[in-house]
């Protein structure tokens, strides 16, 4: 009986026990759906809470809000409950029990609740995981370095700690989620060596991976931009990753993706192509504010003129001035920027969002400390009508100066320069605020360029930059930079070399020797793609290196077999930049001038803005009459008729003042007007400033009809419209046909007399036609030796009846 009596005492201690092994607290914190739940059980079980309880609680308060899109989170009512600085001083006190991985994810949690980096519990947490970093496990340092980045600690001893366990223990990281966010975090402390590696062991992740998410291609992408160095197959990996996940991609995701790639300069039509399909197909579903105007800043720039309407009317006006002047208070300073930039290209015409984009940009931007940040809003005021800057402006802009890189010292020239032509005060001071702050801006960018000890370094700050301002203060003394570097010049910055030469037209002989020796030698370890950008100078500018035709065949040969890889519109060019050499790649031409070819490159041209689309066309038609003129044997056809005829008409024909002195001027040398023609249109649509004709003994042939030159409404004076006739009469046993050309600065280098490669087709393809070919180029009929009618005339005899041959 007492063994059966004492059964139920037993058994009830037993499940008693039982209950109590099972954690009640945490259970009810793991039903929770809401911070109020949270803050429910946390108040009523203060007493209770374990370091991994209070763990808990903060990780499931953060999964709340990351659920939620940004524009309705509550992050400031969490922050402020009573209950939150409860966790926040348990969490305190209990940081010492909690284990590695707990620590860096509270310090994750409560950072992303956008608790102060300079609070006690954060500070305690960094500490906490320092000590003990020496034992994380991959992972976990992964996430911890993404917490110190939040903290702008990218330069910090800490994260040079850590960039030391990387390299050391780089092998073991064996999944792309742990690597491409340790990445970006050390990226500021890599030495060229590590940087390398984290190329070799991205690509090498990247290929292992089954299911890839897009944020690990859109990190490795992010690090490429950060670390400035383009790896262009890693950046074509990433990218194709990126288009195979396009379905998946959100405005958020491809808003970030678009950036990067304009922050590099990287085009890839493809890319393009299927990101504003999937961004039309998104404009319907988006009701969140913050990601709509994305999406509008985001559509704008990928979609051509025809659908700009659409968006801007039916998209914009309709649904975007609501959604933008109800959700001004809660943009940040980068998406007022875009937005505003996306409005004055769609041209809006709504003073009262102006007004009110002004105002947050003002605001914004008296209240930043970050240069770029000034610099990006300081551009972005200026485009809109203003009569002069507010003095708070000037003042901030002066004391961002000296922190400021050459491309932002150049943004706030180019600025400056229009403060005072909108400025009517400026005439009656020159010594006005605006003299000083260029003397300031100056001063400090011959400082910064002159502190330079790096090629990369330099071609870094300089390659965007362009303007007036940049001309006359710093192109040349960057040209001597580069010079006194010209040793750093590598197999790994030739194309960055290549594009600023082509794109600041300066002619430097050394530079160029120095790129075609570097990049015959080591061709093999530059990508095909780069070929264009390095033989680009060579091209454009007209010169031929020692070993010239060498350079130019292991360029082409080794770019042929990947021709397909090729953007359509890169291979437009890059045919094109041969042709003005005089090379013709038969492959090459005749993958371009295929109806297939030609309907991808038609396709690819409408993600285009206007401008680009439209140089694109005119080199194309370019392409095809170099061909057609220079290699026959290919039998390509001539089909660029009709859109020349177009391009004519809406051509400006207006003249020179020195093309209008010569057509005067030759009345009197050969002896009547009507011995030549002006403005004279020949076959494939190159444009003569003026035809003449002489027979066998050097006499002038005179027209039928004299030829005269309009002027037009406007005052602007053009060539005779009947010169457009292009049907020309044989010419007498001996006679010769000549054109006479003028040239002006844009058909020579910037720093010299060299004249450019583009002159020099025309000169080739107009002999081809069977004209004989003079050119009257500017610094000489400007010169001081010709400063008189009977100067000018005599060269005019000289060049026509003497230098013939």
């Amino acid at each position: 009986m007492f063994r059966l009596r004492s059964f139920p005492a037993c058994s009830h201690r037993l499940f008693h026990s039982g209950a109590l092994s099972r954690d009640q607290v945490l259970e009810q914190l793991q039903t929770c759906s809401a911070e109020d739940q949270v803050f429910d059980v946390v108040g009523r079980n203060k007493a209770k809470l374990s370091a991994s309880h209070v763990s808990f609680a903060i990780g499931r308060l953060w999964m709340f809000q990351r659920e939620r899109p940004h524009m309705f989170r509550t992050i400031e009512q969490v922050r402020n409950h009573p209950q939150f600085l409860t966790l926040r001083v348990l969490a305190e006190n209990k940081i010492s029990l909690m284990d590695d991985a707990s620590v860096v994810d509270m310090l994750y949690a409560v950072l992303r609740l956008q608790v102060e980096h300079h609070d006690s519990l954060v500070q305690q947490l960094v500490t906490e995981a320092w000590n003990r970093l020496e034992r994380f496990q991959m992972t976990t340092l992964s996430k911890f370095a993404v917490c110190l980045s939040d903290q702008f600690l990218q330069h910090s001893p800490l994260m040079g700690q850590i960039t030391q366990i990387v390299s050391q223990r780089l092998d073991s990281i064996q999944d792309a989620r742990v690597l491409t966010p340790l990445m970006n975090s050390i990226f500021a402390l890599v030495s060229p060596q590590l940087r390398d590696a984290l190329f070799e062991k991205a690509d090498s992740l990247l290929d292992k991976m089954t299911l890839l998410h897009f944020n690990n291609p859109r990190r490795v992408v992010q690090f490429i931009r950060n670390v400035k160095q383009i790896h262009r197959p890693l950046l074509e990996k990433c990218n194709q990753l990126l288009l195979q996940n396009v379905p998946r991609l959100d405005v958020e995701h491809i808003s970030i993706i678009l950036g990067l790639y304009h922050s590099m300069q990287y085009n890839n039509c493809d890319f393009q192509l299927a990101v504003k399909q999937r961004l039309m197909e998104l404009v319907d579903t988006c009701t969140d504010p913050a990601t709509f105007t994305k999406l509008f800043a985001s559509l704008g720039p990928v979609a051509r003129q025809g659908k700009h309407e659409r968006i801007s009317y039916h998209v914009f006006f309709d649904r975007m001035a609501a959604v933008l002047l109800r959700n001004l208070e809660t943009y940040r300073a980068v998406e007022i920027a875009r937005i505003t930039q996306s409005l004055i290209v769609l041209h809006c015409q709504n003073p009262e969002i102006f007004s009110r984009l002004k105002a947050k940009l003002l605001h914004y931007l008296l209240g930043s400390v970050y240069p770029y940040e000034v610099t990006m809003l300081t551009r972005v005021l200026s485009m809109l009508p203003s009569p002069r800057p507010d003095e708070a402006v000037l003042s901030r802009v002066n004391a961002m100066i000296p922190q400021c890189n050459l491309n932002d010292l150049n943004t706030y020239a180019t600025v400056v320069v229009k403060w005072i032509r909108n400025d009517p005060s400026y005439r009656h001071n020159t010594s006005s605020k605006y003299v000083r702050l260029l003397q300031t801006l100056n001063r400090c960018s011959r400082e910064r360029l002159h502190s330079f000890e790096s090629l990369d370094v330099v071609l870094e700050e300089v390659k965007c930059l362009s303007g007036e301002w940049f001309d006359e203060m710093l192109l040349e003394e960057s040209m001597v930079a580069m010079q006194k570097l010209i040793d750093q010049i590598s197999w790994t910055n030739v194309h960055e070399l290549g594009v600023y030469l082509t794109r600041t037209n300066n002619y430097c002989a050394a530079l160029m020797d120095r790129i075609a020796s570097v990049t015959t030698e080591n061709m093999d370890k530059i990508h095909y793609s780069a070929t264009y950008s390095t033989l680009l100078p060579f091209a454009v500018l007209n010169y031929d290196p020692p070993k010239a035709e060498e350079f130019f065949d292991v360029c082409i040969r080794h770019f042929t077999p990947y021709r397909s890889s090729f953007d359509p519109h890169l291979l437009v060019l890059l045919a094109y930049a041969l042709a003005l050499a005089d090379y013709f790649p038969e492959e090459v031409v005749r993958e371009i001038f295929n109806v297939d070819f030609l309907a991808k490159l038609d396709a690819h041209l409408e993600t285009f803005p206007d401008a680009l689309n439209m140089r694109i066309r005119l080199r194309l038609m370019e392409l095809n009459r170099a061909v057609c003129l220079e290699c026959p044997e290919f039998q390509v056809p001539w089909f660029h008729e009709r859109y020349c005829k177009q391009l004519q008409k809406r051509a400006n024909s207006s003249i020179s003042p020195a093309q209008q002195q010569i057509h005067k001027m030759l009345g009197d040398v050969l002896g009547g007007m009507n011995c030549a023609k002006v403005g004279v249109l020949t076959p494939y649509f190159y444009t003569v400033d003026f035809e003449l004709v002489l027979d066998r003994h050097l006499h002038p042939v005179p027209y039928s009809e004299p030829s005269q030159l309009q002027i037009s409404e406007n005052g602007n004076v053009h060539w005779q419209s009947g010169s457009e006739d292009r049907e020309r009469t044989a010419l007498l046993p001996g006679a010769r046909r000549i054109a006479l050309d003028f040239l002006d600065s844009k058909s020579f280098c910037k720093n010299s007399w060299h004249m450019k490669g583009e002159a020099m087709m025309k000169k080739r393809h107009l002999e081809i036609l069977g004209y004989h070919v003079l050119q009257i180029p500017h610094f000489e009929w400007n010169s001081m030796e010709l400063s008189t009618e009977d100067a000018w005339k005599e060269y005019l005899r000289r060049k026509i009846f003497s230098e013939l041959p």
